[in-house]
């Protein structure tokens, strides 16, 4: 299970580093000359300023990898060791996606149906998580 979070984590974060990078770079320039001429320093700049400002990218950055990390299978297939354990760190385990991967060919009947409703199980994930991410994106407007 490490062993799969860890490519997952690593495959992911080349994605969450270019678009969090380009809304950073959209963020306009004069907000920071703006925050820079009214006398805080660079590291205050970006903090107090930048960061702030690019936030709703950042956010959406971060759900787009927790989005590709959910529905990756073959990764986690290949890395995971792909037999039924417990889920203990250092062993083999079998993630929602590998079942539906590994057993899909065979399948028939009930059991297809129930790969696909795992496959609906995941859909729910990312959907409950973009719900989530829209509602505190849409609170955090409010306060400001």
């Amino acid at each position: 299970m490490l062993a799969a979070i860890l490519v997952l984590a690593v495959m992911n974060l080349p994605t969450v580093k270019n678009v969090s990078e380009t809304s950073l770079r959209a963020v306009p320039a004069e907000l920071r000359a703006a925050s820079l001429a009214l006398g805080a320093t660079k590291t205050q700049t970006i903090f107090k300023t930048t960061v702030p400002a690019a936030k709703s990218g950042i956010i959406t950055a971060v759900v787009l990898g927790v989005g590709r990390a959910i529905g990756e299978a073959m990764a986690i297939v290949l890395v995971s060791g792909n037999s039924v354990n417990l889920p203990v760190p250092f062993n083999s385990v079998r993630f929602l996606t590998t079942g539906i991967v590994s057993e899909m060919s065979y399948s028939s009947g009930l059991h297809r149906q129930a790969l696909f409703t795992v496959g609906l199980v995941l859909f729910a994930f990312i959907m409950i998580i973009n719900i989530i991410i829209n509602k505190i994106l849409k609170g955090g407007g409010k306060n400001e």
